[in-house]
């Protein structure tokens, strides 16, 4: 399966300075779009790949990322990529997003007014951004990156548009 969809779920050390975020079930919502559309439909391939996974490995990934709080990513209406994770309070405490990071990765973030500036880069899948995070409350947030990956074997520029909304105080427990 490509490692194109993991971008999607790099921005766990993103800190959020003084900005709060509830903690509870969490629904974030990314969508991909790259200048190059070989590169769009692989990612779509990907994705569709997850959705068509025999029982026995959709039920093994489905157990991994229930451990970690986390819904198997789906194919959202907007052709994005959508799935539902939870906040702990210590999460919380420590201002983190509700998505997990991938690959071997750092980060940095800068406060502004009204969200962040973040940037990261991972060396397993190669990749590297920058973007802006712009919170709604603590129960809402954008994001906007521009990210550079080699995950193909070749540099590939994307942008990726992520949104997350606060569902409940309480996260999910994972399906067994």
């Amino acid at each position: 399966m490509s490692r194109l969809p993991a971008i999607v779920f790099f921005l766990a050390a993103a800190h959020a300075g003084a900005q709060t975020i509830r903690p509870g079930q969490w629904e974030v919502s990314s969508k991909m779009k790259s200048a190059n559309p070989e590169v769009d439909q692989a990612m779509s391939m990907a994705l569709q790949q997850l959705n068509n996974l025999p029982p026995a490995q959709r039920q093994q990934m489905e157990q991994m990322m229930g451990q970690h709080g986390a819904t198997m990513p789906r194919l959202a209406a907007d052709g994005g990529v959508a799935m539902r994770a939870c906040i702990t309070p210590e999460m919380a405490a420590r201002h983190e997003l509700p998505v997990g990071q991938q690959g071997q990765c750092s980060s940095h973030t800068q406060q502004v007014n009204g969200g962040m500036n973040v940037s990261f880069s991972c060396t397993n899948p190669p990749s590297s951004g920058e973007g802006q995070v712009r919170f709604q409350g603590d129960t809402a947030f954008t994001m906007h990156m521009n990210v550079t990956t080699s995950a193909r074997g070749t540099p590939e520029q994307m942008a990726v548009d992520t949104s997350g909304r606060w569902l409940a105080p309480a996260c999910a427990q994972p399906q067994r």
